[in-house]
């Protein structure tokens, strides 16, 4: 792959839909794709644009499944998106309680780690897409360019600002983040660069 591009997706609530009640997705029957996925992964692909997960998952640390548990799930969903063309270059994943770590999110460990791995890959070639502000923060410690997925209520904006994060674009869908930022930017077809 000849890409100077990355895509960081998180998992839940961008790649697939979150739980009622804030519970975790602990397993394959849980796990539902949000509308679009698919064809969102598979149309950077077809871009050249590398897509890395990285999602913070403290269920582990809560004993509420096993890192084994996470792996068979992020196993049978690669597959479920290689049946549509579509691919992640990795998959990043903090299993630790919060403030028990640098690289759970907002922390930036699981992103440096992703930046080692691929050499050819940098923060300021790199956009974040999530859906919570802790995703947001650490886009911006990287200096990457910040996607939310979702709506900007009152309590974020406020948070936004009281922590001076600056969200670049907010979709409804990883699709529409795809289609209407990330492909007209950074695409093959696209004339403009970071």
């Amino acid at each position: 792959m000849n890409t100077d591009f990355t895509v960081f997706l998180d998992r839940d609530g961008v790649i697939n839909r979150r739980l009622p009640d804030g519970r975790f997705v602990r397993c394959w029957s849980e796990f539902e794709f949000l509308p679009g996925v698919q064809e969102a992964v598979r149309l950077l692909n077809e871009n050249g644009i590398r897509v890395i997960l990285v999602t913070n998952q403290r269920g582990i640390s809560l004993g509420l499944y096993s890192e084994d548990d996470l792996l068979h799930l992020h196993k049978q969903m690669a597959a479920a998106l290689r049946r549509h063309a579509a691919k992640l270059n990795g998959i990043y994943y903090c299993p630790h309680a919060e403030g028990a770590c640098a690289c759970r999110k907002p922390g930036i460990g699981l992103f440096e780690q992703a930046f080692r791995d691929f050499g050819e890959a940098a923060p300021s070639r790199s956009v974040v897409v999530g859906d919570s502000l802790s995703d947001m923060q650490a886009a911006q410690k990287l200096g990457s360019m910040k996607v939310l997925i979702g709506s900007i209520d009152r309590t974020m904006q406020s948070k936004a600002r009281a922590t001076r994060i600056h969200i670049d674009f907010v979709a409804d869908s990883l699709l529409s983040a795809v289609q209407r930022y990330i492909l007209p930017t950074h695409g093959r077809k696209s004339s403009k660069k970071l």
